[in-house]
């Protein structure tokens, strides 16, 4: 953290039941695509519940960048007049996209079929991190990116004049690269293809086909194929963003192991490309219900109440299952510390190159609060110590990574000692009223300013 910026130390402590409603924010992965496709569709798309934290709104000014007219109207409701399809303009300016892997690679994609260059960077995490597995396929249609050595930011992409469409099978589960792909196949003639042999979150393709395109998707012996026909007009939407199921897992598993609470959270997203989470909480014995399940925005919603389970049971997670919650397995690792037995985690390498390597945040975090963690290249084993059974009492690292510092502070609720992360900062990227919500709910979490 270079001089002059702020560290923002963060303590959470037993002792107190959460109980109430948390008005859980916006969907991220929704909000970014609605930013986007509202760009490049042509007319005013209208958006509500937008989730307002940093990362988005570093969307939403990229978008403007390219030249589209984005404007806020007030809490969540947002107006955005698009360019269409194709018709970006240069930036003349370098796109921040400061703590997101999900923006800088989606709008990496929505410009690379388009004649114009755009040079991108972002904070001290977001230029550690390989963009080669965007790029590389990118460059398939036609786009040139050059960055700094290992395919990292700063990073100028240059996009193609004649772009060619795409047949591309991806080598990792990954909806990051998967819309990429498909974005940029909006500005390429003929069919481009993904094909994935895990299915990955879907928004992409629910509101491309919302917004008026040719998508379709089928199961075949090679996987789930996604095909998108090119150059198509997209017209304006009129978008209400469900409540983020990402961000919901925080308060979730918060009362799941902290004693007494009962927790309910109205309207969340429930899209089975994103539900891996709960399937696993309740195969752990969770005490979870789901209510007036309904449609909102084209993605299935309802209402959840968490209670308090002290009869937690460790689990081994279906490989499979990864890529439907591959966010929430830091914070599924503070409610396996609390439950009986080991959890075992595998095909989860994806974790080692987010915000931060996630598995080794994890795994140092938890051993620091008493909790055995083994851990090999894609796998990682949670030794649970059961209901009231972690030691806590530790300071641990947050590196710069949201979910890590939101996960170690879930799990302080329910630790014998406090639990300190060392800078919850980076939690405004993706949730910035965590701490005014757990606290609504009753959590005791109390925070400094400390100078770097």
């Amino acid at each position: 953290m270079s001089a002059g910026e702020t560290r923002q130390p963060m303590t959470a402590r037993a002792g107190a039941a959460l109980v109430g409603t948390a008005e859980i924010p916006g969907d991220k992965s929704v909000s970014h695509r609605a930013l986007i496709l509202g760009a490049l569709a042509v007319g005013e798309t209208r958006i509500t519940g937008l989730l307002e934290g940093e990362d988005v709104l570093r969307t939403a000014e990229a978008m403007r960048a390219f030249g589209a007219e984005v404007m806020r109207d007030g809490p969540g409701r947002w107006r955005v007049h698009g360019v269409g399809v194709g018709g970006f303009a240069e930036p003349d300016r370098v796109i921040d996209c400061g703590n997101s892997g999900t923006g800088v690679r989606l709008v990496m994609g929505a410009m690379a079929t388009s004649p114009i260059a755009a040079t991108f960077t972002g904070d001290a995490s977001l230029v550690g991190r390989p963009m080669a597995r965007v790029t590389d396929p990118l460059a398939l249609f036609g786009a040139q990116a050059v960055g700094r050595a290992g395919g990292r930011l700063p990073m100028t992409v240059v996009g193609a004049r004649d772009p060619v469409p795409v047949r591309y099978t991806l080598p990792v589960p990954s909806a990051q690269v998967k819309s990429a792909v498909l974005l940029a196949g909006l500005n390429a003639p003929g069919r481009t293809v993904v094909i994935e042999a895990e299915a990955t979150r879907d928004h992409t393709e629910r509101m491309l086909a919302g917004f008026g395109a040719e998508v379709a998707v089928e199961d075949a012996e090679e996987g789930r194929v996604v095909t998108l026909t090119g150059q198509p007009e997209l017209v304006a939407q009129t978008l209400a963003v469900p409540r983020d199921p990402s961000s919901a897992a925080f308060p979730v598993c918060a009362a799941l192991i902290a004693e007494g609470s009962e927790v309910r959270v109205p309207g969340i997203g429930l899209n089975p490309t994103r539900a891996g989470l709960y399937e696993t909480l309740r195969e752990m014995g969770a005490d979870l219900a789901f209510e007036d399940r309904r449609e909102e925005g084209g993605e299935p919603v309802a209402d959840l109440v968490a209670r308090f389970s002290p009869g937690l049971r460790g689990t081994e997670v279906p490989p499979a299952r990864a890529a439907a919650m591959i966010d929430e397995y830091p914070v599924l690792a503070a409610v396996a510390a609390c439950a009986e037995g080991p959890t075992v985690m595998r095909g989860v390498g994806e974790l080692r190159v987010k915000e931060s390597d996630r598995i080794a945040a994890m795994a140092e975090g938890l051993r620091a609060c008493g909790v055995a963690v083994e851990e090999g290249e894609d796998w990682w084993i949670v030794h649970g110590r059961g209901a009231g059974g972690v030691a806590g009492g530790a300071t641990v690292a947050s590196r710069l990574d949201h979910r890590i510092a939101m996960s170690f502070l879930v799990l302080g609720l329910a630790a014998r000692a406090p639990v300190t992360v060392d800078d919850a900062a980076p939690i405004a990227t993706s949730f910035p009223d965590f701490l005014p919500l757990m606290r609504g709910l009753g959590a005791d979490m109390a925070t400094e300013h400390v100078a770097a």
